[in-house]
């Protein structure tokens, strides 16, 4: 009975130990992804990254003119059928010079995060 409530103990520690390394990856992705298109100004925050195969997401923060902190996220979905991007609730089909774009941002994305995190060489 105490074998089992350890052994259940464990495999529990070692589930969210996995979680919080991925969670830790994912992180370190979306710094390399919001630098792709340039350095981030001062005081704000961009993020691009690949949830999952489906799913790409790009978050930024920064302050305006009037000292207003303000936020944007934008999830591309990709289907069979084309990508859709979300933005505060509003979906809608992006186009395709659009896709292009993403498309490429992801291709850079994949080589700059293999390159600068999972190199070992």
């Amino acid at each position: 009975m105490i074998r089992k409530l350890f052994n259940g103990i464990m495999a529990q520690k070692q589930a969210d130990r996995r979680i919080e390394l991925n969670r830790n990856l994912i992180r370190r992705e979306a710094k390399i992804g919001g630098q792709l298109f340039g350095s981030v100004p001062s005081g704000g925050r961009r993020e691009f990254f690949c949830l999952d195969e489906h799913t790409w997401v790009w978050h930024e923060e920064w302050t305006d003119k009037t000292g207003q902190r303000r936020m944007k996220n934008t999830r591309y979905d990709v289907r069979p059928n084309g990508i859709i991007k979300s933005n505060a609730g509003h979906y809608q089909k992006v186009g395709l010079e659009e896709a292009l774009n993403l498309q490429e941002a992801a291709h850079l994305y994949q080589q700059r995060v293999n390159a600068q995190l999972y190199s070992f060489s």
